[in-house]
């Protein structure tokens, strides 16, 4: 049974929900996104110069450095406008239906700041209980990345959510009822999207720990009719990984601390997987009742 808010945040796809104009969407979004990913790609060259571009380009999928993590993020500008395109283009329909009512999606998204920011904090010290991060940024780099830093994770995070809880949970859940599919399909490409190569055995952990996420994040747009509960949550989580506490190896460039060991490491990722899901576990039930109270 799907909650009212819901019900009404899927009402706008219901007249065009057919899966020709999925599938059209999708293609859409994906030129888009492709799109823009190519256009800074050929921005850079003059940038970087024609002896270390092709230098530069291999540090990408790293993100060693703060430019090459600011380049990662910028890319999710395409992703974001990629849905916003397809709405009135393939559906008829406005692109701030993709979001709820506006009052609603601000006001979930800053309810879960407000519960989340005290609890990372909680969280971000007991860590040192486990493990004491390795320094990476100098404080005083850090600070001046940091007005910077902050928007972009929340056009990267905001990005995904527009595309997964927003675009394809609404069109297939207006095509389907059944919840599996259109809770379950956009958690799991969300999920395939990260897989990690890098991460050798704790690879499926790691997955498991994101399609958690994923759901949790599709159960809060379901229970509040709007993206703001889903986009503070996934905006809070992002920033304590990618500009506190990153993973050492894996887009550290704009974080003040990394990890003292990789992804790749079995016992103390497996340790930090099982203590995240059950983190993650009793957020959810925080916030799903701050934000539907």
């Amino acid at each position: 049974m799907r909650t009212p808010e819901f019900a009404a945040f899927v009402a706008p796809s219901r007249h065009t929900a057919q899966l020709w104009r999925l599938f059209l969407g999708i293609g859409l979004i994906l030129f888009v996104y492709l799109a823009v990913v190519a256009m800074m790609v050929v921005v850079m060259f003059p940038i970087t110069g024609p002896f270390e571009y092709f230098g530069w380009l291999q540090g990408l999928p790293t993100g060693a450095t703060p430019g090459h993590v600011i380049f990662l993020l910028l890319t999710f500008i395409g992703m974001g406008l990629g849905p916003i395109i397809a709405a009135p283009a393939c559906h008829a329909r406005h692109p701030g239906t993709l979001f709820g009512p506006a009052g609603d999606t601000a006001r979930g998204f800053f309810q879960v700041l407000m519960v989340l920011i005290p609890l990372q904090a909680l969280g971000f010290l007991a860590t040192w209980k486990f493990f004491e991060p390795l320094p990476n940024l100098p404080l005083g780099d850090w600070l001046r990345f940091l007005p910077l830093a902050l928007p972009l994770v929340l056009i990267q995070t905001s990005a995904e959510e527009i595309l997964f809880r927003g675009y394809l949970q609404q069109q297939l859940a207006a095509r389907f009822a059944a919840r599996w599919v259109w809770m379950g399909l956009p958690a799991l490409i969300f999920t395939a999207g990260h897989w990690s190569p890098e991460a050798g055995n704790n690879a499926w952990g790691i997955l498991i720990a994101i399609m958690v996420f994923a759901l949790i994040a599709a159960d809060l747009t379901e229970q509040t009719g709007s993206l703001g509960a889903a986009m503070g949550l996934h905006f809070c989580n992002n920033v304590m990984a990618m500009l506190v506490v990153s993973m050492q190896g894996s887009i550290s460039g704009l974080a003040l601390f990394i990890t003292p060991f990789t992804l790749a490491d079995s016992e103390p990722i497996q340790i930090a997987l099982a203590v995240d899901v059950v983190m993650m576990l009793i957020i959810w039930r925080i916030l799903r009742h701050v934000v539907t109270r």
